[in-house]
């Protein structure tokens, strides 16, 4: 597909004009990650997978999401939304660049077209331009911040820095107390990777300590572009997703800061085993939020809410660059998954199109049989098709590079999530199962069992049989 011409700011080009259709009202609910400074950071994080879209907008001078684009984003998420809560999501790249002054027309526009809806914002920073007029404003509006940290100063430093290459955290710690000063809501995003999976108590302990009530983990999982990648001609180095129809006729290496499989699976367990002893119903992370939902599903047969990556098909997280041009994902932002255009095409009839629902649906249709059968699968699902590039135990196509994590990492946490779940069931909270816990050990065993990593569990079983 052709690249977007630059569009200036403030302008529209002439041939992209506010669509005239009626907006359609979409048949679900749906969220978009709105990026109306594109890619553009004040950091240079070396892990960063979104940087390299600036190479699909070539000639781009002026980032910011024109007034015209921006507002009829704003009317058109709004009206497409079936439910009367609609929530926008801003990230970037750093959207702090753009500002306050634009944080306060989106809020204009909001009410301008709310049409009596509940409107809420999120808004992603790294957190290191944040002032007291940032402070006052997102307080003013109720803005949850979302705070990018990778734990304490030495293993948030090893990848993310800024231009010049040098460290961000005491930045990033100056704008998290102006948080705290305006008493701004705010939670912390982790990305998890090489280097600090392999400190999960001192990067757990250093986020809780820090005020974080609500903890969310990223796993880092990108790979190198190989010479014959599809999308080497469009100036990016990161190797894109795998083609669901027929797998990779390549091998493309993981990233040398990818977090390794099995380290991400012994980073959430070691974790979760402090966190349901000490801190369940206290610090909130959402990893294990979003498994006890996977469970009460599983057990109670009534569907509960959870992320695309652990929910069964996907499809409705879609992502809007600066220009307006919508994809199918925030992580599938390639030509190929561009469903079209804000200014050419409605919202809601981009949703509903049969190209994004069939996006949606491969993520179960296109399971390999060893996920298929595997005892837990309603907790994975198998993860984001965009993890799924390695080969099964018996070589079939589309196994997540993550499989090795989460597998014994669900195992492991079986006993306590059923445990959690028939304590709902009775209408008692979760957290009762700390003291549950303490009582069981003390009488001779833990309630659940170590973390096991299969390989080396069915290596250990041969060398017994020898």
């Amino acid at each position: 597909m052709p690249v977007a011409l630059p569009v200036a700011e403030g302008q529209v080009s002439p041939l992209r004009a506010a669509p005239t259709q009626n907006v359609h009202t979409a048949t679900r609910p749906f969220h978009v990650m709105t990026k109306p400074i594109g890619p553009i950071c004040n950091l240079d994080c070396k892990y960063c997978f979104y940087l390299e879209k600036e190479a699909l907008y070539q000639g781009e001078r002026k980032w910011r999401m024109p007034d015209e684009v921006l507002e009829q984003y704003i009317k058109q998420y709004i009206k497409s939304q079936p439910g009367q809560h609609v929530s926008f999501a801003w990230q970037g790249g750093e959207p702090t660049l753009l500002g306050v002054r634009f944080f306060r027309k989106v809020v204009e526009l909001q009410k301008k077209h709310g049409d009596g809806r509940q409107i809420d914002n999120a808004f992603q920073t790294n957190g290191t331009l944040l002032d007291d007029e940032w402070g006052e404003f997102l307080k003013e509006n109720n803005f949850l911040i979302g705070l990018s940290i990778d734990g304490p100063p030495e293993l948030h430093d090893s990848y993310r820095v800024d231009k010049q290459g040098n460290a961000s955290s005491h930045n990033v710690l100056r704008g998290l107390e102006i948080l705290k000063k305006h008493e701004v809501e705010f939670n912390t995003l982790t990305v998890v990777n090489r280097i600090n999976s392999q400190h999960p108590l001192r990067v757990y302990r250093y986020l809780r300590d820090i005020g974080s009530g609500f903890i969310q983990f990223i796993p880092l999982v990108e790979r190198d572009a190989t010479d014959d990648a599809p999308f080497k001609d469009d100036g990016l180095w990161l190797q894109g997703p795998p083609d669901v129809d027929g797998g990779e006729r390549f091998y493309a290496p993981v990233t040398e800061w990818s977090v390794r499989s099995r380290d991400y699976g012994v980073f959430l367990a070691t974790i979760f085993d402090e966190w349901i002893r000490r801190d369940i119903g206290e610090t909130f992370v959402q990893m294990f939020d979003v498994a006890l939902g996977n469970w009460m599903s599983k057990m109670t047969g009534q569907q509960q809410a959870s992320l695309c990556v652990f929910s069964e098909t996907c499809g409705s997280a879609m992502a809007v660059e600066h220009n307006g041009d919508v994809y199918s994902c925030d992580h599938y932002v390639y030509p190929r998954y561009k469903l079209g255009n804000i200014m050419e095409t409605p919202l809601g009839d981009m949703v509903e199109s049969p190209f994004q629902k069939k996006f949606g649906t491969d993520k179960r249709d296109t399971l390999p049989k060893y996920c298929r059968e595997c005892e837990v699968r309603h907790a994975c699902h198998g993860e984001c098709p965009k993890h799924r590039f390695i080969k099964t135990p018996h070589g079939e196509d589309g196994l997540n590079y993550l499989c090795g994590a989460y597998k014994p990492f669900f195992n492991h946490v079986d006993p306590y999530m059923r445990t959690m779940v028939q304590l709902l069931m009775h209408r008692q909270p979760p957290a009762m199962i700390r003291e549950m816990i303490a009582e069981h050990e003390k009488k001779g065993g833990p309630l659940g069992k170590r973390f096991k990593d299969p390989a080396r569990s069915k290596a250990k079983s041969k060398k017994r049989r020898r």
